[in-house]
């Protein structure tokens, strides 16, 4: 019987396991906080929850104009321990479920920390384990898979004191809303919370190093989004650094790099993600590090160690809940002998759960533009689907791109309400090879926001006949 060792539990972790014990392993999965990791406990399952709370007072906004009469958003208030208890209580909920499939499954849960042990030179591997109140101990595995995740990177002149200077995994512990939040960095994780923060009623201030907000994204989507967050009062300070944080005793002072200064009641530091591996032994056990201390994988989740596997976003590959579970499974099936296809990043969809939501998939608009990816593309505003006339969506599009002589879809945009469930055809469609002429002779439900996918498609398809 194979012996596998999983350090950290997380979705890369905990899905793994779960495809190991399927297959007959003997497992051992080695957590420090808890089953589902930080993903569930501290990241992206409390700040979805937290945000499909901010989704409940946007509903509030503009109700005259489907002929509602209503305080509006003046007369609501939050309660952010409420808030922030649902937040908490629904993710340590995931977390039991987890731990509670896991053990049904078989697997052995350890509360505890791991590193590699000494190089045994031969079919196994040694792993030593500290479990939470317990003596280390040694355990021989044939496989070991490293999926210990990342943590909010600290500035040295900025570090997070739980109070008033808070990192994304301490802001549940508010007992009111900020007055006034200064997030600083305009990423994902920094424009997801200062949309959530501003649909809540809080006045923020978002601090962007680029020249617009999410840089890293479809800069037509990140534009729409950014007129959103104007228009709803947040002040986006554009190519504005953040040199220092201090906390001030009853609010924050933030120093930018060219001498201006912006007060608040609390600022959200959101500047990234390093990964947990200094702690693992690694360099010592000959396993091949990266810079920014990412551990070195290749698609199969390989590292250049026999029978060393690493997940999730230790390796820096592609820093997705979705991406980590994947890389997961394929390293089990991989290292069990497994019929298995490496990882193929062309056909991941991506969301941010700003409002409106931005989701994406395949080709960017970066690689078309530079002549990397030879593509047609279409930009369909929907202002003009009539289900978004019915729910007054005014801000929002579909954009597809396709192969110029075949018409094949290899990438789409979606700028919407929900664009996170709205992007699964336009990745379907890239996943199996689809062309625009295929997506278009699709019949879609009327009214739908999801026409608007075929009627984008159907603009290519004519571009095609032209």
């Amino acid at each position: 019987m194979s012996r596998i060792v999983i350090i950290g539990g997380g979705p890369g972790g905990y899905e793994a396991a779960l495809v190991a014990a399927q297959l007959g392993a003997e497992v051992t999965l080695i957590e420090a906080d808890g089953p589902g990791g930080a993903c569930v406990l501290t990241d992206c399952v409390p700040s979805k929850t937290f945000i499909a709370s901010s989704e409940i007072m946007t509903g509030y906004r503009h109700n005259e104009r489907f002929g509602i009469r209503s305080p509006g958003l003046d007369g609501v208030t939050v309660d952010a321990v409420a808030v922030n208890t649902r937040v908490k209580k629904l993710a340590l909920a995931q977390s039991g479920d987890i731990q509670a499939k896991l053990i049904k499954a078989g697997v052995e849960v350890v509360h505890g920390r791991a590193l590699l042990g000494e190089d045994t030179l031969g079919h196994t591997h040694q792993v030593l384990v500290i479990p939470d109140g317990g003596e280390m101990y040694s355990i021989e595995a044939s496989t070991v898979l490293l999926a210990t995740g990342a943590t909010p990177r600290v500035l040295p002149t900025a570090r997070p004191d739980g109070v008033r200077i808070l990192d994304w995994r301490q802001v549940y512990d508010l007992t009111e809303l900020p007055e006034h939040l200064i997030v600083v960095g305009s990423g994902v994780t920094g424009a997801e919370f200062a949309s959530a923060y501003v649909a809540m009623g809080t006045k923020v201030t978002l601090v962007s190093s680029r020249e617009r907000v999410m840089p890293h994204e479809d800069a037509d989507a990140a534009m729409a989004i950014e007129r959103v967050f104007r228009e709803r009062g947040m002040t986006i300070l554009n190519q504005s650094r953040a040199e220092s944080v201090v906390n001030t005793g009853d609010g924050v002072l933030v120093t930018l790099s060219d001498g201006r200064t912006v007060e608040g009641s609390h600022a959200l530091m959101a500047v990234g993600a390093i990964p947990n591996t200094a702690q693992l032994g690694l360099r010592e056990y000959g396993v091949d590090v990266g810079d920014g201390g990412y551990i070195t994988v290749d698609r199969v989740s390989r590292t250049n160690v026999p029978g060393i596997y690493a997940a999730g976003d230790c390796t820096g590959v592609l820093l997705l809940a979705s991406v980590a579970a994947m890389q997961g499974r394929i390293a089990i099936w991989h290292a069990m002998g497994e019929a298995v296809a490496p990882l193929r990043l062309r056909t991941v969809s991506a969301n941010v759960f700003t409002d409106p939501e931005l989701a994406t998939v395949g080709v960017s608009q970066n690689e078309v533009d530079s002549g990397r990816t030879p593509a047609r593309q279409v930009m369909l505003p929907l202002t003009g689907n009539a289900r978004a006339k019915m729910t007054d969506l005014r801000d929002g599009f579909v954009k597809l791109f396709c192969r110029p002589a075949t018409g094949q879809i290899v990438g789409g945009v979606v700028v919407s309400p929900k664009a996170s469930e709205l992007i699964l055809p336009i990745t379907m469609a890239i996943e199996n090879n689809l062309t625009v002429d295929q997506l278009a002779h699709t019949i879609t439900i009327y009214p739908s926001l999801s026409g608007s996918i075929a009627e984008a498609a159907r603009q290519l398809m004519q571009h095609e006949l032209q």
